[in-house]
């Protein structure tokens, strides 16, 4: 009986130090590797989130690129980006979009589940893909970059590059509208410029999404001038009043005050002012383990083999990753000038856009998590059935060594643009030139933060004020 005991801790010995030394690998996920800055940001601390980005990027200053793009690394300049834009460091975070931009690729949702399944679980080992909502949120948040410094040159460009994109989408997804904020700013930026059509296409775009009250005047404006129209802006163009927003939506109370609606209709010479406020992050990845029984309910016709496989290997959970709520502090805003509060429009929702794109993408992960359970489960049987020929346990043994090992090398990729802000609310009024003071309040679980701004904007003119949390 000793004899055959230390048999059988000398054979299980090494194959669990297999497995832990394979997991050990590659134990820690993009959320685990990033989970510091996070928490520095969510305490409103984005000089430390700034230094951790940092230093997983290997670098010492926001402007320095790194020498060798690893297969994380685009994304943490994404985030970088992102996070020196909640900064106001424009130009900066201008920089790091685009050289991020350079190395990213573009996640196919109609992709089927083999391929990505190959890519879910490479265990980042592949370059990051950025999906439609994040690709077409990428632009739209650099174009802020341009409009804040008042670049409209470089603004055109980047509104350039978001319609590239989006029309692409609406080719790939034509039942879902997509980037209703970013239209919104390239439309702004068209009109800015006087290209009439170029606007009011780009206000209907935005349309398709919401209704947004910010957008009567200016298309019943412009309306006079370009040509273009559809149904949407021949309702808002002929001055008929849009329906009023859901409160639930991100309008507040304040929005639909007395100021913006008895507002009198401005001189041709007055400035404009216009509003972004972006409150919180979208939800990220994390790996989750579900029950097998129930992941095969979830994933249905995407799994390829015979499951009743499974029923004897030594592993009755399915690890994927899933999205985890960021936890934001504040989820509604509101904004005044020189103390008479306007309108303000919730324009997108990102964490709503990402969530649903992941259920998309859902069944076929965890088909693609079950298939491989079922070669793994195969392979172990094949060890097992060799080892049974010399004796019973050493084929248990190598069961679960071959099984455990195949577990540990196979984790999922939770990579995601964590620092994407999840709601975007746009508001804009007609000024006259001269000085200003703008206030804008952002609220939710958290509290309430104000941000006050003092403005000069010349006779007709613009100016873009920004307010960013992640938080």
């Amino acid at each position: 009986m000793k004899a055959k005991a230390g048999l059988r801790t000398k054979l299980l010995s090494p194959a669990l130090a297999l497995c832990v030394s394979a997991g050990a690998a590659g134990c820690a996920t993009y959320s685990d590797k990033t989970a510091s800055m996070r928490e520095a940001v969510q305490a409103g601390q984005y000089e430390g989130g700034l230094g951790e980005l940092n230093r997983f990027i290997k670098v010492k200053d926001p402007l320095e690129l790194p020498d060798k793009w690893k297969s994380e690394t685009a994304l943490a300049v994404l985030e970088r980006a992102t996070l020196l834009h909640a900064m106001q460091r424009w130009e900066s975070s201008a920089i790091n979009f685009q050289a991020a931009e350079e190395q990213l690729e573009f996640l196919d949702l109609s992709s089927s589940a083999d391929e990505i399944g190959r890519y879910v679980f490479s265990d980042s080992a592949t370059r990051y893909r950025t999906t439609p909502t994040e690709k077409l949120s990428l632009n739209a948040i650099n174009l802020i970059n341009y409009l804040a410094r008042g670049d409209l040159d470089g603004a055109r460009i980047e509104a350039k590059r978001f319609t590239v994109m989006r029309n692409y989408m609406l080719d790939y997804d034509p039942d879902h509208a997509h980037g209703a904020f970013g239209s919104y700013l390239a439309g702004f930026v068209a009109e800015r410029e006087g290209n009439w059509d170029s606007a009011l296409r780009y206000y209907d775009e935005a349309l398709q999404e919401h209704e947004l009250p910010t957008l009567a005047e200016p298309i019943a404006r412009i309306s006079k001038r370009g040509s273009y129209t559809t149904e949407r802006l021949e309702r808002y163009g002929a001055g008929v009043a849009p329906p009023a927003p859901d409160p639930d939506a991100g309008a507040s109370e304040e929005a639909a005050g007395e100021g913006a609606g008895e507002a009198a209709p401005p001189p041709s010479s007055a400035a404009e002012i216009l509003v972004v406020v972006k409150t919180g992050r979208v939800p990220y990845k994390v790996p989750r383990r579900i029950p097998i029984g129930a992941a095969i309910g979830l994933a249905g016709a995407y799994i390829t083999g015979d499951t009743k496989v499974l029923e004897y290997g030594a592993f009755k959970v399915v690890t994927f990753p899933d999205l985890e709520p960021a936890g934001n502090l504040f989820t509604s805003a509101g904004w005044s000038i020189d103390d008479v509060d306007l309108q303000l429009d919730m324009v997108s929702d990102l964490g709503v856009e990402i969530a649903r794109e992941f259920e998309t993408l859902k069944p076929k992960i965890i088909g693609s998590a079950i298939t491989r359970m079922i070669v793994r489960a195969a392979a172990a049987e094949g060890a097992r059935a060799a080892g049974n020929q010399a004796n019973g346990a050493v084929g248990l043994i190598s069961a679960l060594a071959v099984e455990g090992m195949m577990v540990a090398l196979d984790k999922p990729d939770t990579r995601s643009w964590t620092l994407l802000p999840e709601r975007v609310y746009i508001g804009r009024a007609k000024v006259p030139p001269g000085q200003h003071e703008v206030k804008i309040l952002v609220d939710g679980e958290g509290g309430q933060e104000l941000r006050t701004v003092q403005v000069n904007v010349g006779e007709g003119g613009y100016v873009v004020v920004d307010v960013t949390t992640l938080r």
